[in-house]
C-alpha cells in the first residue's frame, strides 16, 4: 500500500500555483546584477539571458496553439527559448553575448506571454469544461507548466551557484542551532517490497518516468544513517582517493583526469585551508555538512569505503518502507509535507547539517532523506514497464534513457516542496558536479 499526496486541487488554486512559481523564479533573477545575465556561470549551459526567455516559451510552447488554438507573435523567440543543453558530450556551447535579444526585449516577450495565457486560462478553468492536449487534461498540461518552472527554479540555482560574487547579491544564510553530533554509522534495512512509481488510474499528477507503479523485492542490507558529510569526504581526498585509479572507472578516470578533476567543486583550497563555495560568499568547510558530487565521484569514494551506491529500490525502501510493510510518504495532510521534515521548497540556499531535521527520519531511522541535497543510486535511469512519453512532450525522459544518466531521488534545499514526493524521479549524467547532489552508502 502507498499513500501520496493527491493531486492538487483543480482551477484557480492551479492559476494561483502558477503566479507563485513565477514570483519564485523572477525572484531569483533578481539575484542577478543586470550586467551579469549575458554571463555562462557553468560551460556545459546556456547564457542566463536564454533561461530568462525559456520558462515562458515553454509554457507557451505548451499551451497557445495545442490547447487555446492561439497564433503566435514571436516564432523566432519561441525556437530560440525552447530548448535548453543537456551537459553530454557534443561539444561546449560557442555562441557571444551579442547573438542574444536585448534584455528589455526578451522582458517584452515574457510580458506578452504572461497576459495572453493569463487572459485565456482565467476564461477557460472558470468553467471547467475544457479539454485539453491529446487527451491530457488541463489539469495535468498546468501542473507540467507549473513544475517546469519549479525545476528550472533549482537548476537555475546551482547554475548562479557558479556564478563570482560580485556579479550577484544576496546573504548567506543563518546558521542553525545544531549541537548535536553527528552519529556516522549504518542502519539495517530488513529485506521487504518496495512500490516505485504512481498507479496510472489514480488520478495523481506525476511526470511520464513516474508510470507505472509496481513493486519491487529489496533484500536486507545496510545503509549509512546520514549522507556522506564534508568531513568524511575529506578523509577520502586526504587519502589520495583522487589519486587512486582502482576507485574510478576507466570513463570516471579518464573524465577526472582530462578535468583536473582533485575535488569537489563546492570545495575552495586558500593556502592550506579548506573553504565552501556557499550562494553568497566562501565560508569554512562546514564539516557536518553533506557533501555534493558528481556521480562518478559519490562511486569512487564507495569503493574506497568498500560499499556501494545504493539501488532505486534499495533507496526507496530505506526512505519509505515501514517494518510492517505500509509504505509511507512522510506527509501530514493530504498536499503539504510538514517543513521540519527535511532543508527543501527553497527554504534555504545551500545545505543544513545532516542531522538538522530528526523529525525527518525514516522508519529505519535513516536521517535526511528528504531535502538537503538529491541522493545518486546506482540504478540507471530508464523507464518502467509501462512507460508511454507525454505525446505533448516525448522528449522529456526519453531522451534520457541512454544509459548515461542515473536515478537520483530524495530533493535538495531548492526543490519545491511537490517534488519530494516518493514517486519522484530526478537523474543526471555522472560527469555533472554542480547539481546540488550527495549520497549514501550501502552493504549488502
Amino acid at each position: 500500500m502507498i499513500t501520496a499526496p493527491t493531486e492538487a486541487p483543480a482551477g484557480h488554486s492551479l492559476l494561483e500555483r502558477m503566479s507563485q512559481a513565477r514570483e519564485r523564479s523572477d525572484n531569483l533573477f533578481q539575484v542577478v546584477r543586470p550586467d551579469a545575465l549575458y554571463d555562462r556561470p557553468i560551460a556545459e549551459r546556456h547564457r542566463i539571458i536564454f533561461y530568462v526567455g525559456h520558462l515562458e516559451a515553454f509554457d507557451w510552447n505548451l499551451l497557445h496553439e495545442r490547447w487555446f488554438g492561439l497564433k503566435s507573435f514571436h516564432p523566432e523567440f519561441d525556437r530560440l527559448f525552447a530548448f535548453g543543453i543537456d551537459p553530454v558530450g557534443g561539444g561546449l556551447p560557442s555562441d557571444k553575448p551579442a547573438d542574444w535579444p536585448a534584455v528589455e526585449t526578451v522582458h517584452e516577450y515574457v510580458r506578452a506571454i504572461r497576459s495572453a495565457l493569463d487572459r485565456e486560462l482565467t476564461e477557460r478553468l472558470s468553467g471547467r469544461r475544457a479539454a485539453g492536449a491529446d487527451g491530457f487534461s488541463p489539469d495535468t498540461l498546468l501542473n507540467v507548466a507549473v513544475e517546469h518552472r519549479l525545476m528550472h527554479a533549482e537548476t537555475l540555482a546551482y547554475m548562479l551557484h557558479q556564478l563570482p560574487l560580485d556579479r550577484k547579491s544576496g546573504s548567506i544564510d543563518p546558521p542553525l542551532d545544531v549541537s548535536a553530533r553527528v552519529d556516522h554509522g549504518m542502519v539495517a534495512i530488513p529485506a521487504g517490497r518496495v512500490v516505485l512509481g504512481l498507479p496510472r488510474d489514480a488520478n495523481l499528477f506525476g511526470w511520464d518516468n513516474e508510470f507505472e507503479a509496481h513493486e519491487a523485492n529489496v533484500s536486507a542490507l545496510e545503509i549509512d544513517r546520514y549522507k556522506v558529510t564534508n568531513a568524511q569526504y575529506l578523509d577520502f581526498v586526504a587519502a589520495g582517493g583522487y589519486d587512486a585509479r582502482e576507485l574510478w572507472s576507466g570513463a570516471d578516470w579518464t573524465w577526472k583526469s582530462a578535468n583536473g578533476i582533485t575535488h569537489p567543486v563546492f570545495w575552495v583550497r586558500r593556502s592550506e585551508r579548506w573553504l565552501y563555495r556557499a550562494m553568497f560568499g566562501e565560508i569554512p568547510l562546514p564539516l557536518d555538512w553533506p557533501v555534493y558530487v558528481s556521480h562518478a565521484e559519490a562511486s569512487a569514494y564507495a569503493r574506497w569505503a568498500g560499499k556501494s551506491l545504493p539501488t532505486e529500490e534499495e533507496w526507496q525502501r530505506a526512505a519509505y518502507g515501514t517494518p510492517d510493510g505500509i509504505q509511507s510518504d512522510y506527509s501530514e495532510g493530504s498536499h503539504a509535507l510538514d517543513m521540519r521534515r527535511g532543508n527543501f521548497d527553497f527554504k534555504r540556499w545551500d545545505p543544513a547539517p545532516v542531522n538538522a531535521f530528526p523529525a525527518g527520519r525514516s522508519a529505519f531511522a535513516a536521517h535526511d532523506m528528504l531535502g538537503n541535497g538529491w541522493e545518486w543510486t546506482s540504478t540507471v535511469f530508464g523507464p518502467f514497464v509501462g512507460f508511454e512519453p507525454f505525446s505533448f512532450y516525448p522528449g522529456y525522459s526519453a531522451d534520457f534513457f541512454d544509459g548515461k544518466h542515473f536515478v537520483m531521488k530524495g530533493g535538495s534545499p531548492r526543490t519545491a516542496a511537490c517534488m519530494v514526493r516518493p514517486s519522484f524521479r530526478n537523474w543526471f549524467q555522472s560527469h555533472y558536479q554542480y547539481v546540488y547532489a550527495g549520497f549514501r552508502c550501502v552493504q549488502r
